[in-house]
């Protein structure tokens, strides 16, 4: 056999070359050393950490396997049993500088802030003011005059500005703005933003805040000079300053703030500074894994070759198997050089630098009774590589040599588990509708026996589509480990009720100040449920540093602002007397804590739940948790809760279940379940078995510099991919939808109210049944109105998402308001024609100045200023409520 030297096994012209860039790239690559300082693999030696030593199998290489190398022949095909190149991904981050600087401007009458970023990038910055006697943490925007050009407003409280090259092939982005310092500002405030990965970049995890003045309390994110700033005592130095507003404004009477003002803004005295803050992007690096395997020529023994372009050191975490469960296991030696025994379960080798220095390889003497070799690919203790969120799979026994495939997805070991595991999901769909068609015909089946099938065939939709839209996730050493055992069948509550749902929210942002809120609410109850509402979301009932109660302390003590305990079992059982199911509203995310650390930081927690800072995630600088990274977006207000460590999870499970028994909630409103895993909602649902679930995933919708952009599937399927996570046990709030009809009502654009395909354009356009329409909420109305909905026009919202397929969920405010008894005929023309969370939509008209739709061919609607009437046909239509610039027709 000829001999042949090995650069490359399969070549890949389409690998994109990396943009050459004035940055420090800094990947992290580290090798697990720490068990046994003796095991010290002469490349990633320097890598190891001074952790608890465990002892380990070391296992010495044969020499033999090392000279194969140069005698591996790819050049003739005839031995070749398998030959695959597989695609990987892995994040890198980009380090760089943020840089910060105040001075007067050239005609020294103003002054102007510069704001630079040194990566690259699509920057932008996204800002705003404060000014002379505000409160609280809450943005202005600026005058137009201090806007640079190329600025758009969002909302009413903040500017985007896109940083800008100084020069062409210049690195650096920019941003000016000039002011001018006796104006009444107080302070500028800013976020930076990466629109190439919609990444944003604060200060400790708040906003970047420029002082203009000497007197402003320092929340620990203020840059530049800092005399005489005040800092905040105690514990309220974790919390933002929005939640001490109230007081603030109490304190103060009607004429201080104006002395105030003035006298302060005389004393003025600004002081230029130039200030340096670190920023590291992630970007996704594309790389490649090729493997060979043929028969080894000398013994009765396969030879599988592996080479990756991955730079620095990689560890191939490996074992094989005997049969098509796959189920791991340690092979005989030898084994290639620099490879150690991890447990018992699994093999790890370092890969072996390439000749040419590009990448590395390595060789794999493997008995020929074996069917298939397993790995994984770990480059740090955090970052492991797998193929399609599985274990890479090479096929030895009776394997078919297949051509390099160059990153597409149907390779031999990938088609027989795929196939096999649609086809069993196809089969029970299949079973359930021919159960569900046979009973229907039988007439035996119970209109809610009839719901059950549908919500397991939409489980099984959901577990389907997991296979395609799954989020990458975080690997623990166990997880990589342990074999992937057939799980038993669990029963799952779906938390989405019947369908037919129509949801009060029972408070709004001022409901805590009376003190006796439960009792109150209490006496409405009847009036509630007679207006046709079959759910009532009630507020969070915790104990809670911020009176709103969405800062939760001790989870047991429900004494809050709104009532005792006494009282909030009172008001369930009255709203269970009048027929109404209660959700209630719990805060998982973040948690406050009642004990500062040795540090002092507070992340030491009181109460029946006593955790400590294991706790608290990882990566929030805030509170110095010692638990994992956070599995979504962090709450900078209070600490993140670490939603992997078991005993958070067990704890909590047991809280959700002993507020069931307790109190009676029939079911949840999730807070801000953007910052953890959906997959951990599902593990709390599953325990607590609700009738009800909706999650609060908010986050912004698609802009283009201040214009919304018409498609927002990108924003919609954010908020499916979380519903998906939980496996379809939850639903959650429709924002898209209250997004776009913003947008629609307030521009005269209603043609914004159908997507591409004719659908709604929201989340009630894609997963009906999961979809909690809303317009207005105690965050978006009430007195903090921080999205509030076009003045005016709340009817055309409730006139849609009343008639819509969805969830619908009515404010409290608008229910005891002028427009109670419009929304009532809107919500007994639901009832009385059994629209549903799955009913059928179709879009007769998406126009400048109207839309229009049929529901269930029972209900026609429209509205906008433009004309519609129902057409003429089989149904005959008649009006049954007209309002301003809406009407609403009922097949008769």
């Amino acid at each position: 056999m000829a001999t042949v030297a090995i650069d490359s096994l399969l070549q890949n012209p389409r690998l994109p070359s990396r943009p050459k860039a004035k940055v420090l790239l800094k990947p992290s690559r580290s090798l697990d050393c720490s068990r046994n300082r003796k095991l010290l693999f002469s490349r990633a030696a320097r890598f190891c950490s001074s952790k608890p030593i465990r002892k380990i199998h070391v296992v010495k290489s044969s020499s033999s396997d090392t000279a194969l190398f140069d005698t591996f022949d790819t050049s003739s095909s005839d031995d070749i049993l398998y030959k695959e190149t597989f695609p990987v991904k892995r994040i890198e981050k980009v380090e760089g500088k943020l840089v910060i600087r105040l001075d007067q401007s050239k005609d020294q009458h103003n002054w102007q802030l510069s704001v630079g970023c040194s990566l690259p990038g699509k920057w932008i910055l996204h800002w705003g003011v404060s000014y002379l006697g505000d409160f609280g943490s809450e943005w202005d925007q600026p005058p137009k005059d201090m806007r640079p050009p190329g600025s758009v407003p969002i909302r009413d409280y903040a500017i985007e500005t896109p940083l800008k090259k100084p020069s062409e092939g210049d690195m650096f982005h920019e941003v000016k703005i000039d002011f001018n310092p006796s104006s009444a500002i107080a302070a500028i405030h800013f976020v930076l933003k990466d629109e190439e990965t919609g990444a944003w970049y604060q200060h400790r995890g708040r906003d970047f805040k420029v002082p203009l003045v000497d007197y402003l309390e320092d929340d620990g994110n203020m840059v530049g000079a800092k005399r005489g700033f005040g800092i905040w005592p105690g514990a309220l130095g974790q919390f933002s300053n929005v939640l001490l507003k109230a007081e603030a404004s109490h304190a103060n009477g009607p004429n201080s703030n104006n002395e105030s003002k003035d006298s302060k803004n005389e004393n003025r005295r600004l002081e230029g500074f130039y200030e340096e803050q670190p920023i590291v992007k992630e970007v996704s690096i594309g790389n490649l894994v090729s493997i060979a395997v043929r028969k080894s020529p000398d013994t009765a023994k396969n030879v599988l070759y592996m080479e990756t372009d991955i730079p620095g050191d990689v560890v191939v975490h490996w074992g094989v198997c005997r049969d098509d469960a796959k189920t791991w296991e340690i092979p005989a030696a030898p084994y290639p050089p620099e490879t150690a025994v991890f447990k018992n379960k699994a093999l790890r080798t370092l890969l072996q630098p390439k000749a040419t220095g590009n990448g590395s390889r390595a060789l794999f003497t493997l008995d020929e009774e074996l069917v298939g070799f397993l790995f994984v690919l770990k480059l740090d203790d955090n970052t492991w590589l797998k193929f399609k969120e599985n274990d890479f799979y090479v096929p030895l026994s009776g394997a078919i040599s297949v051509p390099g495939q160059h990153g597409q997805s149907d390779s031999t070991s990938e088609e027989i588990p795929s196939k096999a595991y649609t086809d069993d999901i196809i089969n029970e769909i299949r079973n359930l509708v021919s159960g569900l068609n046979s009973e229907k015909s039988q007439k035996t089946k119970t209109k809610e026996a009839q719901e059950s099938i549908l919500q397991e065939i939409e489980k099984l939709a959901a577990e389907a589509y997991s296979i395609f839209r799954s989020s990458v996730p975080t690997f623990s050493e166990e997880t990589v480990l342990e074999t992937e055992a057939t799980k038993p069948a669990v029963t799952i509550s779906s938390g989405t009720g019947t369908g037919f749902e129509i949801l009060c929210q029972g408070f709004n942002w001022e409901s805590h100040k009376s003190g006796r809120w439960y009792m109150e609410l209490k006496e409405k109850a009847s009036e509630i449920s007679s207006l046709g509402f079959t759910v009532i979301w009630l507020p969070p009932p915790t104990e809670s540093v911020s009176p709103e109660g969405y800062m939760p302390k001790d989870l047991y003590n429900l004494n809050s602002r709104y009532g005792t305990i006494d009282e909030l079992k009172e008001l369930v059982k009255s709203l269970h007397e009048v027929g109404l199911k209660v959700l209630g509203d719990v805060v998982l995310n973040h948690r406050c804590a009642q004990f500062q650390n040795q540090n002092g930081v507070w992340n030491i927690f009181g109460g029946r739940l006593n955790w400590d800072d294991r706790a608290v995630v990882g990566d929030d600088p805030h509170f110095q948790g010692r638990g994992n990274k956070s599995s979504g977006d962090n709450f900078h207000a209070a600490p993140n809760i670490d939603h992997s460590q078991e005993f958070v999870r067990k704890d909590l499970k047991e809280w959700l279940v002993w507020l069931r028994e307790e109190i009676g909630y029939d079911g949840w409103r999730l807070d801000f379940v953007r910052g953890f895993w959906g997959g951990y909602v599902k593990d709390y649902l599953d325990a607590s078995e609700p009738y009800f679930g909706v999650g609060e995933y908010w986050d912004s919708l698609s802009y283009t510099y201040g214009e919304m952009d018409h498609n927002q599937d990108a924003h919609r399927q954010r908020i499916i991919d979380w519903i998906n996570a939980t496996n379809g046990t939850a639903g959650a709030f429709d924002v898209s939808t209250k997004g776009i009809l913003h947008s629609a009502l307030e521009r005269c654009e209603y043609w914004r109210l159908s997507d591409e395909k004719g659908k709604p354009p929201g989340v009630v356009g894609w997963w009906p049944s999961r979809a909690v329409t809303f317009i207005e909420n105690h965050d978006t109305g009430s007195t903090q109105g921080h999205w509030r909905f076009p003045g005016g026009k709340e009817m055309q919202g409730y006139a849609y998402i009343l008639t819509h397929p969805g969830t619908p969920a009515v404010f409290y405010d608008h229910i005891f308001s002028h427009y109670r008894s419009e929304i009532a005929a809107l919500i007994s023309l639901r009832n009385r024609n059994k629209i549903h969370c799955r009913s059928t939509v179709k879009i007769v008209k998406a126009e400048r100045d109207v839309y229009a739709a049929i529901i269930d061919e029972k209900v026609a609607m429209k509205i906008g200023p433009g004309y519609f009437e129902p057409p003429s046909g089989p149904q005959r239509w008649s009006s049954v409520l007209e309002g301003r610039d809406y009407k609403v027709w009922e097949a008769s």
